[in-house]
Formats: structure tokens, C-alpha cells, sequence
């Protein structure tokens, strides 16, 4: 669609009109604009192809930390296991110098490492799986591994490098540096001065002092680390909730398809509607009278003992009246005509409801008319 700016007429034009004159925009490129916040079905089938809000910071922030923490809690454990079994080969060395002795070594170094570094792991696994399945839940998709020659193309390499995003991780991960590397210099100048004097305690001592050092680093730095990744993924979230935003034609587009298309829908109503009025049909030659007013309206009644009243089966005006009473003939079921309750009951009764209670006594006399009528005929 095209819209052209009207302009006053020469005499009347200022400069600035002069300036404006046959200013043409077109309106249809707001269409391709992506103004319009992701459905919840673009956000599904998205979710299905693995583009979903994921932050690898928040991962490895909570593995650093799980990693630290199950160490710093099992640290005697696995420092006496590993200083126990380092003695035990020191002082049997003479004894182990054969290759029987060798190989139980190698063979006690790799329980003690599973021993020690097993718990550890488990934990790792265990934080990363429930992290994963925090940020984007319980999900399969092969989508991205799927084989693409386009991701061979140097070309399309290169745009990806160069990429605005690859320029936002570049500056992310600057960033990262910068303020990981102050706190670590922040911690590190105060306990540099400190460290020569390790020269002077024994080894035990040396030890211990160098974890709990290293410990304190480590947590300060994860700490950092987890506030960063916080920021990180609500960043990545509105980055996907960016690259999924929809433009005007697309949300159409996406509701006709989940609606339907308007004349497969109209196709769709005209078939119900067949099927109803088969139905309706159908039910005509169980009726006991038809009430016509006579020729453009036909009302089909139907009344057994234990009914509190009768029922509409069939109704209908012009040719469905005309069919109805057609089918009544066919099928020997009685036609009357009775001009206002005809109408009464096409106006007040849809198909399958009752008579109403203000027509109880005009239906009662067509009723016991009817029933004369046939207890005649079978007489």
C-alpha cells in the first residue's frame, strides 16, 4: 500500500511544502519489520529446532562451584587417601621394584584416583544436568546436529565471525576478564607478602595453608563468576526473545495456519451443516405430526408416554419445509396446519428442545388430533 503526501495548491504553498512535495513512502516495509513479540507457538517450534534462551556462563559458574564446594568439604578425605597411599609406595619402593610391583601401583592409583575424584565428578554432573534442565527443561533435538553444506561455506564462516554477536561475546568475554582479573589482583596483592614465609612450615602445614589460600581465591572468583552469569543469561533470553520477534504478516500467516485457511473453514461449516440437517432429516418420518403454517415454515414433533413434553425433531422454512413435509408424506406421518403455532414453535424451540410451557395447551389439542386420527385409521 502506497500513500502519497497531498500538498496545497501552488498559491497557497509555503517552502517548506515545496520541500515536501511528492514525498511517497510505502507502508508495506513495516510489514517485514519484527515489531511483534513471539507466539507461543513460534517460541514452541523454535524450542523443538534447540534455539532456546541458554546462558553456558550459568553452567559453568554452578560447576565451578559444586566442583570447589564437594572439594573443600571431602579435603581431608582425599588429602589423606592421596598422602596415605604416596607414603605406602615410598616406603615399600624396594620392595615393588618388580613388575608384578609396578603394576599394583598402577593398579592402586587408579582406584585411589577413583576413589577420590569420583564423588567429585558425580557431583559436577549432577549440578550441570539440573542446570541445563532449569534453563530450557527436559528436551531432545538433533536440529542442531543435522549436516548443513552451508556451514562449509567460508563466506557464511566469515559472517559469523564477524557477526554482531560474535562481536557481543567478544566484548562479553573482555569484560569477564577485565573484572575477574581486578578481584583476582585485589586478593592476590594482599596474600603474595605472606607466601615466603610457606618456607618455614613443614609440609602438612604448607599444605593446608595453601588450600584453605587457594579455596578462598577460588569462591571469591566463582562469586563473581555467578553474578556475571546471572546477568548472562537474562541477556541471552532477551537476546532470543529478539531473534524470534515476528513481523505483522508473520503473526497472520502463523494464526491462519493454526485457525485454518477462512474457505477451508467455510467448507467446513457447510459440511457440518449437511450433516445436521441429514441428521434432522432422519429423525422426520419417527415424528408423530408435522405443524405447518402451511407452506413456509414446518415443525416436526415427536411424543412419548413418560415425556414431559413433546420435542422438536425437525424444523425448517421454505425448502426444508417443503423437504420436510415431503419426507412426512413418504413416511405417513400426519401434517396439520396451525398457522401461529407453527410459528410459535419455529420462533421458540431450536431442534431437540422441548414445547415450552405457553404452548403446552395448543400442542396437547394437535396431539390428541393426531392420536384420533390414527386410532380411526387402525380401527
Amino acid at each position: 500500500m502506497k500513500c502519497t503526501l497531498t500538498l496545497p495548491s501552488s498559491s497557497n504553498r509555503s517552502p517548506l511544502d515545496d520541500e515536501l512535495k511528492n514525498f511517497v513512502f510505502d507502508l508495506q516495509r513495516f510489514d517485514d519489520e519484527k515489531t511483534e513479540e513471539p507466539t507461543a507457538k513460534k517460541r514452541e517450534d523454535a524450542r523443538k529446532k534447540g534455539q532456546v534462551g541458554r546462558s553456558q556462563e550459568l553452567n559453568t559458574a554452578f560447576v565451578l562451584l559444586m566442583g570447589f564446594l564437594v572439594l573443600r568439604v571431602l579435603w581431608e578425605y582425599i588429602y589423606g587417601n592421596i598422602a596415605g597411599y604416596t607414603i605406602y609406595i615410598f616406603s615399600h619402593l624396594g620392595q615393588n621394584a618388580t613388575t608384578e610391583g609396578i603394576s599394583e601401583i598402577f593398579i592402586g592409583i587408579m582406584l585411589l584416583l577413583a576413589k577420590t575424584s569420583l564423588p567429585v565428578m558425580i557431583c559436577i554432573m549432577i549440578i550441570g544436568l539440573a542446570i541445563n534442565i532449569y534453563q530450557v527443561g527436559i528436551m531432545f533435538s538433533t536440529d542442531k546436529l543435522s549436516f548443513s553444506l552451508g556451514k562449509l561455506n567460508p563466506i557464511n564462516g566469515f559472517g559469523r565471525i564477524f557477526s554482531k554477536r560474535s562481536l557481543v561475546e567478544l566484548v562479553k568475554s573482555i569484560f569477564k576478564i577485565i573484572i575477574i582479573g581486578y578481584f583476582l589482583y585485589r586478593y592476590l596483592k594482599d596474600q603474595i607478602p605472606y607466601m615466603p614465609q610457606f618456607i618455614f612450615f613443614d609440609l602438612p602445614y604448607s599444605l593446608a595453608t595453601a588450600a584453605d589460600f587457594i579455596f578462598t581465591m577460588a569462591f571469591q572468583v566463582i562469586g563473581v563468576i555467578m553474578v556475571l552469569a546471572a546477568l548472562d543469561y537474562k541477556y541471552q533470553q532477551w537476546q532470543t526473545t529478539q531473534d524470534l520477534k515476528m513481523s505483522k504478516q508473520e503473526v497472520k500467516d502463523e494464526f491462519k495456519q493454526m485457525e485454518g485457511d477462512p474457505k477451508i473453514k467455510s467448507k467446513i461449516r457447510q459440511k457440518q451443516r449437511q450433516m445436521a440437517m441429514q441428521r434432522m432429516m432422519s429423525e422426520v418420518p419417527k415424528a408423530d405430526v408435522i405443524v405447518t403454517n402451511p407452506t413456509h415454515l414446518a415443525v416436526a414433533l415427536k411424543y412419548k408416554k413418560g415425556m414431559i413434553a413433546p420435542l422438536v425433531v425437525a424444523k425448517g422454512q421454505d425448502l426444508v419445509a417443503e423437504k420436510i413435509k415431503q419426507i412426512a408424506r413418504e413416511n405417513h406421518v400426519i401434517i396439520v396446519e396451525n398457522k401461529p403455532v407453527a410459528r410459535a414453535l419455529y420462533e421458540a424451540v431450536e431442534v431437540g428442545g422441548m414445547v415450552p410451557a405457553e404452548l403446552y395447551q395448543a400442542v396437547a389439542e394437535i396431539i390428541a388430533y393426531v392420536y384420533r386420527i390414527k386410532h380411526r385409521r387402525a380401527a
